[in-house]
């Protein structure tokens, strides 16, 4: 089998990956709460449950992302992963006890920590100009599989039989679901999953960051390559301050080697290079690349609008009941036409992506955002008036609250992998989800306990919001990726030539 079809098969079980997460949720969601109260748990229970699956996803991230950088592949990763996933969720199936589904949740939450293997897999296997987009398009398979888990839950709510000494019923079917079809998809991924080399582009690339040719391999080549890997390696993407006048700004050659002249002259020479903050190779982790007002910028995008997210979805199930008097099915098609927004989102995301910078698509989603929490705080908190203009006061801040989620989570997570350093974009891509995994558990704690005090619970969303929008008013010119990478690039090739 050729290297592109293999690209391609391993690219459509990518995607399928993000189809059964989605699923998963979509399938799960809708059907907690009433699970747990037929498992006569405590209201606070629900936050628990939607927060343990992240919790256990935010320790593992950083975990199976720093593994995926030191052995360069994904395809073990993934199959160790899923068996928590398939363990989880029969679990949750088995369903004895209120103890026993929080803990199915922990487990399975798991084996969601593969995705910072996959994502920084992706940002090495692309190019830049074409990450947004391949982001894009994972992503949206996960709103897929939101969009299609709801009809799933249409069949599994007329589930009611006896399979041993298990009872199968609207509430431990979806667990018992899940747990097939993660099971498939380990034949998939053992069958249709290869640990892919990377591009011929790439290793261009780095060789030329390396400063070596094809032609040039002598000993005095190598030798010089030894003493300049650790210090040109990576100056790319982490050059310290000291050495570039801004982010972006490259100070000029003649200027850096004056630098190093007026290092060397007032200081003696060390044995080795001083790299506890630039080096960033597998295994070791360089804390201040996740220091640069930049990168804060984008974790703080990632945890904020998380939080929100979920913390908005953590209410809608018991307001919804408390209203209008939903159950599973009004639930589950509410889910699924949010679903259907979502990826039409996604998709106008990955046409805009093409023509205008990443930043200028996260300001927007920002922007949408502001606007759905402004929303939600007037017409939301307290609604007013009958049983039709209550309904449509939740649509419309609903429509807006997933309308610009598209947005920031697509431009988001291609410009965090632009601003960080590429041989460790497992790692790197495993804190971003952290991050995220910690405001999926706060989001849902802190709307939990305010559900009936909901003025409080927006109100502080909104300031979150407010601060962000803030952020990236004052660092919007840092958005970008570096530009010493192109400089360093240029200056190479000029010399091999």
């Amino acid at each position: 089998m050729d290297d592109q079809k293999k690209r391609k098969l391993t690219f459509f079980t990518i995607g399928l990956i993000f189809l059964l997460s989605g699923v998963e949720y979509a399938v799960i969601l809708p059907t907690v709460w009433r699970y747990l109260q037929t498992l006569e748990a405590p209201p606070y229970f629900l936050g628990l449950a939607l927060s343990a699956f992240s919790f256990s996803g935010l320790l593992s991230g950083p975990i199976f992302g720093h593994w995926s950088d030191r052995t360069r592949t994904t395809k073990k990763i993934i199959l160790f992963a899923n068996l928590f996933e398939i363990l989880g969720n029969f679990m949750y199936f088995m369903g004895f006890s209120k103890w026993l589904l929080l803990s199915s949740r922990l487990v399975a939450g798991i084996g969601t920590g593969a995705g910072s293997s996959i994502f920084g897999f992706l940002t090495r296997s692309t190019a830049p100009e074409d990450r947004a987009t391949v982001f894009a398009a994972v992503m949206a398979c996960r709103q897929a599989g939101l969009l299609i888990g709801p009809a799933f839950n249409i069949f599994l709510r007329l589930c009611d039989f006896h399979l041993g000494p298990f009872v199968v019923n609207k509430y431990t079917a979806p667990g018992l679901f899940m747990c097939v079809l993660w099971f498939l998809l380990q034949l998939v991924v053992i069958f249709l999953y290869w640990d892919l080399p990377l591009q011929e582009s790439a290793k261009v690339k780095e060789r030329v960051l390396h400063g070596g040719t094809d032609a040039e391999d002598g000993k005095g080549r190598e030798e010089e390559e030894e003493e300049e890997e650790d210090t040109d390696e990576e100056k790319p993407l982490i050059t310290s301050q000291e050495l570039v006048g801004s982010y972006g700004s490259v100070v000029p050659a003649n200027s850096q080697t004056a630098l190093n002249a007026s290092l060397n002259h007032t200081s003696p020479p060390s044995p080795k290079p001083q790299v506890s903050y630039t080096s960033s190779g597998p295994g070791f982790f360089s804390s201040r690349e996740f220091l640069r007002e930049e990168v804060i910028v984008l974790l703080a995008a990632q945890f904020i609008t998380l939080f929100n997210q979920t913390a908005l979805e953590t209410m809608v199930t018991p307001l919804t009941q408390k209203f209008f008097g939903y159950g599973e099915l009004e639930n589950s098609i509410m889910y699924c036409l949010c679903g259907i927004e979502v990826i039409a989102g996604f998709l106008f995301v990955r046409w805009l992506s093409r023509r205008v910078a990443e930043r200028v698509v996260l300001a927007i989603g920002l922007a949408i955002c502001n606007v759905s929490g402004i929303w939600c705080l007037i017409f939301m908190a307290k609604p007013l008036g009958d049983f039709t203009w209550m309904l449509t006061e939740f649509i419309i801040g609903v429509f807006l609250q997933v309308l610009g989620l598209p947005f920031v989570a697509v431009a988001q997570v291609s410009l965090f992998s632009k601003v960080t350093a590429e041989k460790t974009q497992g790692l790197s891509q495993g804190v971003r989800r952290s991050v995220g995994g910690l405001a999926t558990i706060l989001g849902p704690l802190w709307a939990g306990g305010l559900t009936d005090n909901l003025y409080i619970m927006m109100g502080v969303m909104m300031a979150l919001l407010a601060l962000l929008m803030i952020m990236l008013a004052f660092s919007y010119n840092r958005l970008v990726a570096p530009a010493t990478e192109e400089h360093v690039d240029n200056s190479d090739n000029s010399s091999l030539s």
